[in-house]
């Protein structure tokens, strides 16, 4: 990998994992319409590393008070908006490492990763995340979140092992069917991908220790500094725009990103 694939594949990482488009339907791209080579275990490793310190950077104020309420309330001390937002986390993480333990086991996390499945569920999905956000009420703050509400977003996001699905885009989509407001659900989905995508790297070292892979530092070193800036841009940028525009403009991004894999696995 040169260092011009390494800054394209950095980028899309970055760029695209906190977005409700599908990171995993443009990271295919570039193998699909240019033939470049995959990018190798540790680099998959270093990028997502990149976006956990840029969502961490971002929320870091909020992780402090959510990790001091929590580590409180285990000693005793009275219950808080924090402390209770922090046992959600870690209960709408469950779903996720269980289904990803299974679907490792089964070895279906490779043969779901190709062109047709990736296609076939951005555009499902994306209709989803588009319908959700026209019927959903928008009312409820993250305050307002219930155990409930917390375990079925927490189901939503184990589907989004699936590759194309997008966590950031089902997470939000259940979030919003139940009456969660657009900043809320971001908020929930931004800080749910912290242990996820903390869980997601564990089982890729794993892998890269298992296949004694020769570690550049140079390019990992790279690739984690360049998709840990542009996560950080992207996490900024989109706050604001949902606010401003609502999520359509993606729902149409994703049905033409679906399509548009169609078309090339036709062709392939």
């Amino acid at each position: 990998m040169d260092t011009f694939q390494l800054v394209v594949l950095s980028l899309i990482q970055g760029l695209t994992e906190f977005l409700p488009i599908s990171s995993s339907g443009h990271l295919i791209l570039p193998k699909e319409i240019l033939g470049w080579p995959d990018q190798g275990i540790l680099f998959d490793v270093a990028v997502h590393l990149g976006t956990l310190i840029a969502v961490i950077f971002y929320f870091r104020k909020t992780l402090l008070s959510i990790a001091t309420d929590w580590c409180l309330s285990i000693f005793g001390s009275q219950t808080t908006e924090n402390s209770r937002l922090g046992w959600y986390l870690i209960i709408a993480t469950i779903p996720a490492v269980v289904f990803g333990v299974l679907l490792k086991k089964l070895h279906l996390d490779e043969a779901l990763r190709n062109i047709w499945v990736i296609s076939g569920t951005t555009i499902i999905f994306g209709l989803l995340l588009g319908w959700s956000d026209i019927v959903g009420k928008h009312q409820l703050p993250l305050e307002k979140l219930t155990l409930k509400s917390t375990i079925l977003i927490g189901l939503a996001q184990a589907i989004a092992l699936i590759p194309g699905t997008s966590r950031s885009g089902i997470t939000m989509a259940a979030g919003l069917l139940l009456g969660l407001t657009r900043e809320a659900c971001a908020q929930f989905s931004f800080l749910l991908s912290i242990p996820v995508i903390l869980g997601a790297s564990i089982f890729l070292v794993a892998d890269a220790h298992e296949a004694n892979i020769v570690i550049d530092f140079h390019v990992l070193g790279l690739g984690m500094l360049i998709s840990a800036i542009s996560a950080w841009i992207c996490i900024y940028c989109f706050l604001g725009v949902i606010k401003r525009m609502g999520l359509m403009p993606f729902v149409i991004y994703r049905l033409l990103l679906g399509c548009l894999l169609l078309w090339f696995g036709l062709q392939s």
